[in-house]
């Protein structure tokens, strides 16, 4: 597993990384960022993004780090992931995320991976990725994340996976009005999917799109 690593002399003792992690495990102790509840600490990275001054990275701990590999035989044969991001979640991806320097952005609804088979090889590989649905979740802050990622960030490119079922118009909407709304051009493209896992659709439909 994994552990956070503060480098104090990097550390200015800004915060940011407190307020970005959802976990409680760090805080601010004499003016520098301290891990001050390791159990805490979920091995997710989002105090990583967070922090200007790039004073936190990840360790090995526990079998990972001395080499031993207790993964169940069951897993052993499977496919391995071909990113290396986290976290993925909409909500959890901060806007200054390292991985998010020059990427090709995969905007991915949460259904796609579970219905398409070969979606590694075929759409994620080579890309960072942003998973949610705006079915559950709340659209006003896809939309405002979306617009600052595209606007601060340098993206390279946009690919937006979603499924043939409407609730995920919505998804493709959102990407459309924040790519309209900022300040340059970045390529898009839409990839819509079937329920029975085959791609129905490739397409680049940007075009002025009313905000609502």
């Amino acid at each position: 597993m994994k552990r956070i690593v503060i480098d104090e002399e990097k550390c200015d003792g800004c915060g940011l990384c407190v307020t970005g992690c959802h976990e409680g495990a760090l805080a601010i102790v004499e003016g520098k960022a301290r891990l001050v509840h390791e159990n805490f600490c979920d091995g997710l990275g989002s105090c990583i993004g967070e922090c200007p001054q790039g004073a936190i990275s990840f360790v090995l701990v526990g079998d990972q780090a001395e080499g031993r590999d207790n993964t169940p035989s069951l897993f052993q044969h499977a496919p391995q992931r071909r990113n290396h991001q986290w976290p993925v979640q909409f909500n959890l991806v901060p806007v200054g995320a390292p991985f998010l320097e020059n990427a090709d952005l995969l905007i991915c609804a949460d259904c796609v991976p579970f219905a398409m088979p070969g979606f590694y090889q075929t759409l994620l590989t080579g890309k960072a990725v942003l998973v949610g649905c705006p079915k559950f979740d709340n659209v006003n802050a896809y939309l405002e994340k979306l617009t600052r990622i595209f606007q601060e960030r340098p993206i390279r490119s946009v690919t937006l996976a979603r499924m043939e079922v409407p609730c995920c118009s919505g998804l493709a909407r959102l990407a459309q009005i924040a790519l309209n709304t900022v300040s340059k051009k970045i390529p898009y493209t839409e990839v819509t999917v079937g329920i029975d896992g085959t791609i129905l659709a490739t397409q680049s439909p940007l075009s002025s799109v009313a905000l609502p």
